[in-house]
């Protein structure tokens, strides 16, 4: 199965794309959010379709009391409007996959810099991950 993950942020939207058999993960430079969640779903859509992945992984933020806050409920609506545009949307819980990107980013010696332009990408790897993972187990 082929996926396309997303970390979604206001200003940029993470992307990785996954092949889940033989499970390799790849991130791809982040797209610009556009401040309009129905276009952002309707872009996610067509990069989906472009990447011919058979489903979006959308990161769905749960805050520490484990309850869905603003950004969870924003993350849903994003997820209806991409599953308007015909394509599948699986939510997986994305608790601290930021920190883990740049714990990993880190360890892999690079400047900050350099983490910072890889950071939302390494994020919606490791939301593909979990959901390669949870779906296996």
């Amino acid at each position: 199965m082929r996926l396309v993950g997303i970390d979604f942020g206001f200003k940029r939207i993470g992307v990785a794309v996954a092949e889940s058999d033989p499970g390799i993960v790849t991130p791809r430079p982040p797209m610009a959010a556009s401040g309009t969640l129905k276009t952002d779903a309707g872009a996610i859509a067509k990069l989906a379709k472009t990447e011919e992945a058979d489903a979006v992984v959308l990161g769905l933020p749960v805050e520490g009391s484990g309850e869905e806050g603003k950004m969870a409920r924003i993350c849903r609506t994003l997820a209806g409007h991409i599953e308007e545009h015909g394509v599948k949307v699986h939510l997986v819980d994305e608790t601290l996959s930021s920190v883990q990107a740049e714990a990993t980013l880190r360890a892999d010696g690079l400047k900050a810099s350099q983490r910072r332009k890889l950071r939302d990408g390494e994020a919606a790897s490791v939301i593909l991950e979990r959901f390669m993972h949870e779906t296996r187990s």
